[in-house]
């Protein structure tokens, strides 16, 4: 299965309310992740720098990239825009990962 890993920033002071947003994601979103092909996503909080660090397992990379025009994921980012760093449009900015290493047992 394909793997994206990137890392995104949090504005300082909002690490609850991250959380707090994450903890009741809506079902709707989470469907749209579903149909996209994403089997696993896992955010990782860096408390020292904000960073959040993002693993995405999925199955179709053509599917994924549609996420990006979906009117629930849209106004996801409007409601994250003021508590992370994040584009003109809204979209968190993102930098892709680069993978240098994986112990894995298959």
């Amino acid at each position: 299965m394909p793997i994206r890993a990137f890392r995104m920033n949090l504005n300082p002071g909002q690490t609850d309310e991250y959380r707090k947003r994450h903890d009741e994601i809506w079902p709707e979103l989470v469907e749209a992740l579903r149909d996209a092909g994403v089997l696993d996503y896992r955010i990782f909080l860096d408390p020292e720098t904000l960073s959040l660090y993002a693993v995405l397992t999925h199955e179709d990379e053509h599917l994924l990239d549609q996420l990006q025009r979906l009117d629930v994921m849209q106004r996801w980012w409007q409601f994250m825009q003021p508590i992370m760093r994040t584009h003109s449009d809204g979209s968190p900015i993102a930098v892709d990962m680069q993978p240098v290493f994986s112990l894995n047992q298959g």
